[in-house]
């Protein structure tokens, strides 16, 4: 059977889509799955002998700084509490035979805490830093409601010491032409997120500000990467148990380690992915009803957040700091 010109075309238009889906899915499969896998990250000890990490001595932030210290990295703690500091560096310092400096700062106090992580950290060979001090909501709740106090730290805590500290450490990395730069975002940067509106905006510049930045720091041989998390059993998340998708400090800190230099922008943790992409799969389905799945789901959180909070005499909104 001879096929008609139209016929032709057709089908080769239908084989190259076939062929750029194939691909997609084949470079998808590689950075999620396989090249993690395989060790083919950047291996951090190649990039100096510290790492540097904000917030800490709780949650994501202690975990990054004790897998980093598995690695054989001396560690620099940064977080606002003396006490956990001095706890949390005792706890790596035995465990993992590592050295370990202490860094004690409110990083909502601006310029002059940024200059004194420099100047702690100057004489260092910084292998990688991890932006991870943050704020959020102690509960979704309407953006009307939330304090001007509240929303001030968010915006200090996610937007200025996010940016102020990558501008006091990235310079000592461009020259040595070495590092790595992880940022945490959130996966709310990328879908719908009301009641929770100032955050997720937040870390919407982290998320932008770490993409541009990447394209600067590449030229100079520094990596910059973006971590958008969802839900993560930690204090700040309020979830005490870990589930397959809500894994623990530990498992999603091992997971998100391994992608370093294969993605500039990733979840870090598989499952993650997946709740995103299906997020976005409804909004190209129904954006209204993606929107109002969201919306009640937050909703419903609000509303057991506000009841406990009656029975317990207590309905102020506060921010929660990691």
């Amino acid at each position: 059977m001879t096929l008609t010109y139209l016929e032709k075309t057709l089908l080769t238009i239908l084989g190259v889509i076939g062929l750029r889906i194939l691909f997609r899915l084949s470079v998808l499969v590689w950075r999620k799955l396989i090249a993690p896998n395989l060790g083919l990250g950047i291996d951090l000890t190649k990039q100096g002998k510290w790492a540097v990490v904000t917030g800490s001595t709780s949650g994501i932030g202690k975990e990054f700084a004790k897998q980093l210290a598995e690695q054989g990295l001396n560690v620099v703690l940064v977080s606002q509490s003396q006490t956990k500091l001095e706890e949390t560096a005792d706890e790596i310092k035995q465990k993992y035979n590592v050295e370990v400096r202490i860094v004690q700062a409110n990083l909502t106090e601006g310029q002059a805490v940024y200059s004194r992580i420099a100047k702690a950290t100057e004489e260092l060979e910084i292998a990688v830093v991890v932006n991870n001090a943050g704020a959020s909501y102690e509960h979704p709740d309407l953006f009307n409601n939330i304090s001007e106090e509240s929303l001030t730290k968010i915006l200090q805590l996610n937007v200025m010491a996010m940016a102020g500290v990558a501008r006091a450490l990235l310079p000592q990395m461009f020259q040595r032409k070495k590092g790595v730069l992880i940022n945490m975002s959130s996966i709310l940067a990328i879908i719908p997120a009301p009641y929770l509106t100032g955050y997720a905006a937040s870390k919407a510049f982290v998320t932008k500000f770490s993409h541009d930045l990447a394209a600067e720091a590449e030229p100079h041989g520094v990596t910059v990467q973006c971590i958008i998390p969802g839900l993560v059993a930690t204090k700040m998340s309020k979830i005490k148990k870990p589930t397959w998708m809500a894994p623990s400090p530990e498992i999603f800190v091992k997971s998100t380690l391994k992608t370093i230099g294969l993605e500039l922008c990733t979840t870090g943790y598989p499952p993650h992915f997946l709740l995103t992409a299906f997020v976005h799969s409804l909004q190209y389905i129904c954006e209204k009803g993606a929107l109002w799945l969201i919306s009640k789901t937050l909703c419903n959180i609000r509303n057991r957040a506000l009841k406990k909070s009656r029975k317990e005499g207590n309905v102020a909104t506060e921010t929660l700091v990691h």
